[in-house]
């Protein structure tokens, strides 16, 4: 079980992260640390490796005199974000094609693309809901069979940054007109990824993963310039949408 102190340290990155994400602090603003030990509940060492956390995550810049202030992202630093992670998980898929020695190995992805196969085509209010959190699964599980703690650490630092995961935008879908057609294009792009890896096509694998990843950008348009539903959204708080 983890120590005491490391509790602390995760009580204190994930509460700092959500003061962020829903705007309690808002881009530019200065960290006040003692503040923070009182807002948060924890002691000044936690607190100091979180901020440190979230600075390497790309969510807070160094002050020049000290301290840390909240940084603020344009369109254009989401939108490269999005298209990092596809570089990132189109290696991720190359990889896990040219790393495979079983057909095992495929197992878990493959039950995954089944469920969501299911969801997919389901008109239920929850099927939003389940198709979000299998997606995230799916995603997660690809980066398992890439066998790279490098990597893994790099997609793990992009998708830290508002609305750069895989799962970051899709709360939103139900509300735009094409969201459906969206679920079934990213299934499709599922199953390719699924047979690219299956037959060890690394280069296809990689080209399926990075497409994949460009669908989330155009959503991010569509999102864009309907600011309402952007807003609902963790982390929007973050964004300059106009630039």
């Amino acid at each position: 079980m983890p120590r005491g102190d490391s509790l602390q340290t995760v009580k204190a990155t994930l509460g700092l992260r959500q003061l962020l994400f829903d705007g309690t602090i808002r881009p530019g603003e200065r960290l006040v640390e003692l503040s923070l030990v009182g807002r948060l509940g924890v002691s000044r060492t936690p607190l100091k490796l979180a901020l440190m956390t979230l600075e390497h995550e790309g969510l807070l810049e160094t002050l020049s005199g000290g301290g840390f202030a909240v940084r603020g992202f344009t369109r254009d630093d989401i939108t490269d974000a999005i298209e990092l992670r596809g570089v990132l998980e189109g290696t991720a898929a190359r990889f896990a094609a040219e790393r495979r020695t079983t057909a095992d190995e495929l197992a878990e992805l493959r039950a995954t693309t089944m469920e969501l196969d299911t969801v997919v085509h389901d008109d239920s209010a929850d099927a939003l809901v389940s198709y979000t959190a299998l997606n995230e699964q799916f995603h997660v599980e690809l980066v398992v069979l890439a066998r790279s703690a490098v990597l893994t650490r790099q997609i793990s630092r992009v998708t830290s940054l508002p609305f750069a995961a895989p799962t970051a935008l899709l709360a939103s879908y139900s509300q735009l007109p094409e969201w459906r057609e969206t679920l079934i294009v990213a299934q499709h792009q599922h199953h390719a990824l699924v047979d690219a890896i299956s037959a060890g096509h690394g280069a296809r694998a990689e080209e399926v993963a990075r497409e994949h990843a460009r669908l989330s950008r155009r959503n991010l348009e569509h999102l864009l310039q309907r600011r309402e539903l952007l807003e609902q959204l963790p982390g929007a708080p973050l964004v300059n949408a106009a630039r």
